[in-house]
């Protein structure tokens, strides 16, 4: 992709509206320096002395930084925190993103917040070390007032952004925002194809793309985006060979009309669009220390962005698998890519 052409696509992005559907988490970095480290006198263990702490959104709200990032003018995040500590730092990080609107992000005094805590030891000279994580998280099935509160939202935007992401974080089924009638709402959106999604045949629909760490076996017909287990795991089968992977998609593809996106770590991105056939984009050569923390999630965003702004499958693979290596050289963040540092790499 030429320079003149990345500045035609993102020049669209201020005027792009997208919503966030999922899973959102408070990401709470603590910033241990290990010279000030203590014993306990009451247990005789080592005590970390924490000296910074950060706060940011994570899981679906990393999606959302991302688009953020590279400009997009309106933003619609859609989902819940707890009535706690960890909900107002969560919704006080939302609220300070440019473009973002809370209309239809839930506060329930039924929920807890979806916590990820990261302990980081700093040490001067060395990137930063992360010890056990501490998470927080809902293992009861969300409250049906709650999927319908979240099932609306969706209807009053269906028709006024340009794309919805669909991001399902939870380990547990039915215990996040992606539950199964969500899923329906989904489904009946995407008019069971995602053909009408393609800003190519000029479809009343947004476009819509769906991700999910459980797999995508139950969705509906959206565009996807996976990771090669995934991908594994929905066929049915291993695929040892960038051919094997190749073969599996466009089969997939052509009997579920959908745009497939598969990130293949250290091999790139692979695609199956449903006008063009199959796409490989190669990764980019590693320039240091990397941290593969939400490199996913710059993929997604960017598939997104890229899609609401009338492009080629190809053409956002290429933009997300630059994106990705922006990402991933990142250090003890979960890092954002901007328009300016992806084209440095295109």
């Amino acid at each position: 992709m030429d320079k003149q052409r990345f500045q035609e696509i993102t020049d669209c992005y201020p005027a792009l509206r997208i919503a966030v559907v999922g899973d959102y988490s408070c990401d709470r970095y603590l910033e241990i320096d290990p010279a000030k480290t203590e014993i306990s006198i009451e247990t005789g263990l080592p005590v970390h002395n924490v000296t910074t702490i950060r706060a940011q959104p994570g899981a679906a709200g990393t999606i959302l930084i991302n688009l953020v990032s590279l400009g997009i003018g309106e933003l619609w995040p859609v989902g819940f925190c707890g009535e706690d500590g960890e909900g107002f730092e969560l919704c006080r990080a939302l609220k300070n993103l440019p473009g973002v609107r809370m209309d239809h992000f839930i506060k329930s005094s039924e929920q807890r917040t979806f916590t990820y805590c990261k302990p980081l030891v700093m040490e001067p000279g060395h990137p930063p070390r992360e010890l056990n994580r501490i998470d927080t998280k809902n293992w009861h099935p969300t409250p049906p007032a709650l999927q319908d509160q979240l099932a609306n939202a969706i209807r009053s935007l269906a028709g006024n952004v340009d794309a919805i992401i669909v991001l399902d974080q939870v380990d547990e089924p039915e215990t996040g925002v992606v539950t199964q009638s969500l899923l329906k709402v989904i489904g009946d959106l995407a008019g069971n194809t995602s053909i009408k999604n393609d800003p190519r045949n000029g479809g009343e629909f947004p476009i819509i793309i769906g991700d999910s760490r459980r797999g995508m076996k139950d969705w509906p017909c959206t565009d996807i985006k996976m990771n090669l287990a995934e991908f594994e795991k929905l066929a049915g089968k291993s695929m040892p060979t960038i051919k094997d992977i190749d073969l599996a998609i466009s089969d997939m593809a052509s009997h579920e009309v959908m745009n497939i996106f598969v990130t293949l770590a250290e091999n790139g991105i692979i695609c199956s669009d449903v006008c063009c056939g199959t796409f490989h984009q190669p990764a980019l050569p590693v320039r240091g220390e990397i941290d593969i923390v939400g490199a996913g999630d710059a993929v997604t965003a960017n598939l997104a962005a890229m899609a609401a702004a009338s492009t080629e499958a190809e053409e956002r693979v290429v933009v997300a698998n630059a994106a990705a290596s922006v990402v991933i050289h990142k250090l003890g963040t979960t890092g954002t890519a901007t328009v300016a540092e992806i084209e440095a790499l295109l």
